[in-house]
């Protein structure tokens, strides 16, 4: 009998249609969104903004949490991290037929490769984001996309991915960021603006979302979208989302799969990340439903109690990347998925650089606390 497995989108917007129904807007064309004919659209990204953390520091964040209710929180999708999330935003589509369905995974040339770093030419960012982006339809249609972030993002393989068709605009300081947008959108004519927030993931995961740091930081993001949505003129709008929630693990949940070798017996590799694993089988195997279920049962029986564990197969039938995936994407998908529900991250004993267990604040799984996110509006949008 197939597992009980969480669905992945269950709200009736996802971050799959907040840029279509944007760019839909600025010619008056009806949306999933239903937001009214606007004239610029900027849409800010706070990268790691869960809808339960804000909720929970609501008393910070006086301009956001008012606007979050169950209408104003969507689904970001699976798996909630921000290689895969991000692509799902900018091209409307899902990580079945996109492509981008976790941190690292295994590539055409058979290597473990990071989805946000290890672009190269056997991972071409052209081809292997196998879907057009909303802001290359823009572009045909006479809109002026930009897209404003890190200057250190400016040119990468992953920018060249998920931002193709977008004018980049790089900015240091958040505050200038916000600036810079405001320029653009006093601006004429009809244009779509992508505003990326990285500070809060960045603190999340050195310190946690819990810290004080990342509260501070969450009230200086809400000052400066306050400020932002009062200057938005007549018939401009703006959305705020985010790629993922965040998961506060403490070092007593961290998991040393290598202290139980029957987990690993008949695995090649181990990518995703430490709150989703993507388990690749020996190639003798590979293919063979037998084995992923054989590799599966013994990853429940250990391990059951706190995480989802799943075959590609009943994962693709889940739903977990989108009603449809790809003959061309299923390879790119472990044979076998393990997805953290309790405050736990995997990890392997064995590396000797102790990769990633510094990180307090994780992401990657299907909570809530992960797939919930903030949709909220300004402006003419609202």
């Amino acid at each position: 009998m197939p597992p009980m497995l969480p669905a992945a989108f269950t709200t009736r917007a996802s971050l799959a249609t907040v840029l279509p129904s944007s760019l839909a807007a600025l010619t008056g064309a009806p949306n999933e969104l239903g937001l009214p004919k606007l004239e610029h659209v900027v849409v800010i990204v706070v990268d790691g903004l869960g809808a339960a953390a804000l909720r929970a520091r609501s008393g910070h964040a006086r301009t956001l949490a008012p606007l979050l209710g169950k209408a104003t929180t969507i689904d970001a999708g699976f798996p909630t991290t921000t290689a895969a999330a991000l692509a799902t935003l900018t091209t409307g589509t899902t990580p079945g037929e996109h492509g981008l369905v976790g941190y690292r995974v295994r590539d055409d040339a058979g290597r473990l490769t990071n989805q946000l770093s290890g672009w190269d030419a056997r991972m071409d960012p052209a081809t292997w984001q196998r879907s057009r982006t909303v802001f290359e339809t823009a572009a045909e249609q006479g809109v002026r996309a930009r897209a404003i972030g890190l200057p250190k993002f400016e040119g990468s393989g992953f920018t060249a991915a998920v931002l193709r068709g977008a004018e980049f605009i790089g900015v240091q300081s958040l505050s200038e960021r916000f600036d810079a947008a405001a320029e653009i959108v006093a601006g004429a004519g009809p244009g779509l603006t992508y505003l990326y927030v990285a500070e809060l993931d960045q603190l999340a995961h050195a310190r946690g979302w819990e810290s004080a740091d990342w509260t501070a930081a969450l009230e200086t993001v809400d000052a400066l979208v306050a400020s932002f949505a009062r200057r938005l003129g007549p018939g401009r709008g703006a959305l705020l989302t985010a790629d993922h929630g965040v998961v506060d693990v403490p070092e007593s949940g961290h998991i040393l799969y290598d202290t139980a070798p029957e987990l690993l017996d008949g695995v090649a590799a181990v990518a995703g990340e430490p709150r989703v694993l993507h388990l690749y089988l020996d190639p003798e195997a590979a293919g063979s439903a037998a084995a992923a279920t054989g590799v599966a049962e013994r990853w429940r029986t250990a391990e059951g109690d706190r995480s989802w564990v799943a075959t590609q197969g009943e994962a693709i039938d889940a739903g977990w990347f989108g009603p449809s995936v790809d003959a061309a994407v299923a390879p790119r998908i472990g044979d076998v998925l393990v997805a953290a529900r309790k405050r736990i991250a995997y990890y392997d004993g064995r590396d000797p650089q102790g990769t990633g267990r510094n990180m307090i604040g994780q992401h990657g799984s299907l909570t809530p606390e992960e797939t919930r996110v903030p949709l909220l509006r300004f402006g003419a949008a609202g």
